[in-house]
């Protein structure tokens, strides 16, 4: 047998926080020396951080990240490393992998296909290195091997795929497969999203199968630079088996994960395959030979499972508490803000946020335990990790003649329940005020009949002023409490509802929304268990209480169902169908409904859409949970203005009036 023990680190980098990011790979490289790791894998742009976006252009940033990456070369002695950065050649710039090895650069291999899709806009900054092009790359003053190279190490081959480059059809992997490499890693870059960890534990076990390889992937962690979140999970695999897992949503810098391969193993499966075709070049091409003596050790394999939450049958609801949780927390740290304000309404949303920042807090006292989460928020002086949402977490009911006794009980049970301080603010002195000013200006009084969207609007904008007071008297982050299912058509006031800073359930849907606080209220995340007071939210419908409370005002009366609106969404932005064509597929999915009244609901859809691009330009910065986001920034782009669908609704509306119900 021959052994080595390979390690996977998962690395919390921030965009251009170079002694932030350099301190944690020199602690990553360190913890694996301490745990006898000899080859190391590290993040994609790791250097610099994954989300430097037009930075990357910048030529200080191309030349401080191969300054850092000197100071790395140093601490790989006695081990291989690999580690990711940008690089410049001949005008054009690679997303590359440096290999270090016992000290010194052994070469750099660039990404090949690069991610153009979705929220990835890699092919902006990066060129896609060619097949089979390999040259010399001067760095300071020495000349190294780049392009399509792998390396003999010690008698042992190792090979990239470069995150990207191991979920396309012709991933690189086969090539080396032919040229006997014996391990493959795979530096990532690979932002959370809904069961997308399922399918890298596919293609990283499938991969160690097809290719005859041991097959080791790391991948960045937290939220990065602002939207962005990555999940972690190292995984390492070896002849199609799962070797060890690393912990996904950790709160801590660094997450290394561990596992003890034999190259003989995957050498005798090679041989053995039928369908495994060498390379029989004498000397194949692309091999860069380097001197190097990987450690005898003792025959261990290791295991990791993965925790109970991802074993249980909530796994959409625990995912989505650890993303946001962790997003939050590095939200929080990285602006160095000092808290957080919702304006808590009694409804879904604003209690959503609120058991959202609790559950930041909990879960990464859990994880780190009181000292280091303390410690890693030090500029805010808290020393009591009991009473830390107190101090962090601050909500404000702000009510107005609208307003219900059902929706203030409902604010203040949850904001008492999860430790928040809690404010009532009467702001219905400030909405009459803006009433009269207005009403003396046209000269006339304002009523409900001719004057709904305006009485309706400045009841939430009168909200706006003492909420971002709140949040300046303490340099606290506001966070706006519209989700995705509004912003889909609009239902929320501008420089209203959607003050703040931060979105932080802006990419979810308002169904799935409600179904997590049932879940919260009934089960609530493995460790804590429930929150019985969200009751009093989940018994009420969905209302923004704007008007006369004997108008009974719903959302999904203003709107249509939430279900029917998130399955439009999906139909018309997602998938890109035209309006017969979402009203047909709606038909079948809700047979129930009246076909009339769905026709009206689609259309009103595609009209409410068209209209209110303007305001999703405008939301604050939201965290990306799946993939279908609606943010313009980074996922769905639409034009702000547009022809409306009118060619596509009129045909539409001909079709309903010439259809027997």
């Amino acid at each position: 047998m021959k052994l080595i023990k390979v390690g996977a680190a998962a690395v919390n980098q921030t965009p251009m926080d170079w002694n932030g990011n350099l301190a944690n790979l020199k602690a990553a490289i360190d913890r694996a020396r301490d745990e006898d790791v000899s080859l190391l894998c590290l993040p994609e742009l790791a250097i610099t951080g994954y989300g430097c976006e037009d930075a990357f252009l910048a030529p200080a940033v191309q030349k401080t990240a191969l300054e850092v990456l000197q100071e790395l070369v140093v601490e790989s002695r006695g081990m291989a490393i690999a580690v990711g950065l940008p690089l410049a050649f001949r005008k054009a710039l690679f997303n590359a992998v440096a290999f270090l090895v016992d000290g010194r650069i052994a070469g750099f291999v660039a990404k090949r296909y690069l991610a153009g899709d979705g929220l990835h806009y890699e092919p902006r900054w990066f060129k896609p290195w060619p097949q089979d092009h390999r040259v010399e790359i001067d760095v300071h003053g020495k000349l190294y091997p780049l392009g399509d190279f792998y390396f003999v190490v010690g008698g042992v081959s190792v090979g990239f795929e470069i995150c990207e480059d191991a979920w396309v059809a012709r991933r690189p992997g086969s090539k080396l497969a032919a040229r006997g490499v014996d391990i493959i890693l795979n530096p990532s870059a690979s932002h959370f999203a809904f069961a997308k960890h399922e399918v890298r534990r596919r293609f990283v076990v499938e991969g160690s199968r097809a290719f005859g390889v041991s097959y080791v992937y790391a991948n960045l962690l937290g939220n990065e630079a602002g939207r962005v979140i990555f999940d972690g999970g190292a995984l390492i695999a070896s002849a199609g088996h799962f070797l060890a897992e690393g912990r996904r949503f950790s709160f801590a810098d660094i997450e290394l994960t561990t596992a003890v391969v034999d190259v003989d193993e995957t050498r005798m499966m090679q041989i053995r395959s039928a369908s495994h075709e060498p390379d029989l070049e004498p000397r194949p091409r692309g091999e860069v030979r380097l001197p190097f003596k990987f450690p005898d050790i003792d025959f261990a394999r290791t295991h990791q499972e993965v925790a109970a939450w991802e074993r249980g049958g909530n796994v959409k609801e625990e995912e989505f508490t650890r993303a946001v949780s962790l997003g939050l927390f590095d939200y929080l740290r990285k602006s160095r803000s000092r808290g957080f304000i919702v304006s808590i309404s009694g409804g879904a949303d604003s209690a959503a946020c609120t058991v959202l920042v609790a559950l930041m807090a909990k879960l990464g006292i859990a994880d780190l335990g009181p000292e280091a989460f303390l410690k890693k928020l030090d500029y805010l002086g808290l020393n009591d990790a009991d009473d830390v949402v107190r101090h962090l977490l601050t909500c404000a009911y702000q009510g107005t003649r609208n307003s219900s006794s059902t929706t203030l009980d409902a604010a203040q049970s949850v904001a008492e329940a999860v430790g928040a301080t809690f404010y009532a603010l009467e702001v219905d002195g400030l909405v009459e005020s803006y009433k009269t000013l207005i009403s003396d200006a046209v000269g006339r009084e304002l009523t409900w009949e001719r004057d709904d969207i305006a009485l309706q609007n400045i009841q939430a904008r009168a909200r706006g002023p003492s909420i971002w007071m709140l949040a300046n008297l303490s340099g606290a982050l506001l966070l706006s409490t519209s989700n995705r299912s509004e912003a889909a058509v609009g239902y929320a006031t501008m420089d209203g509802d959607t003050c703040g800073g931060l979105s932080p359930i802006a990419g979810i849907d308002k169904a799935f929304l409600r179904r997590w606080l049932r879940w919260m209220e009934e089960e609530g995340p493995t460790e804590f268990g429930a929150l019985p007071a969200l009751v009093k939210v989940n018994a009420q419908q969905p209302t923004a209480e704007l008007r006369p409370q004997g108008a009974g005002q719903t959302d999904e009366d203003d709107l249509m169902p939430y279900d029917l609106l998130d399955a439009i969404e999906r139909a018309a932005i997602r998938d890109k169908k035209l309006p017969e064509e979402v009203y047909d597929t709606m038909r079948a999915d809700f047979p129930d409904l009246d076909p009339k009244q769905l026709g009206v609901w689609v259309e009103r859809f595609f009209q409410l859409w068209c209209r209110n691009q303007w305001k999703r330009e405008r939301y604050a910065a939201s965290f990306h949970l799946d993939d279908e986001n609606l943010d313009p920034k980074t996922w769905c782009r639409f034009p702000i203005l547009s022809g409306g669908f009118r060619r596509e609704l009129e045909e539409l509306r001909q079709r309903m009036d010439l259809e027997q119900f």
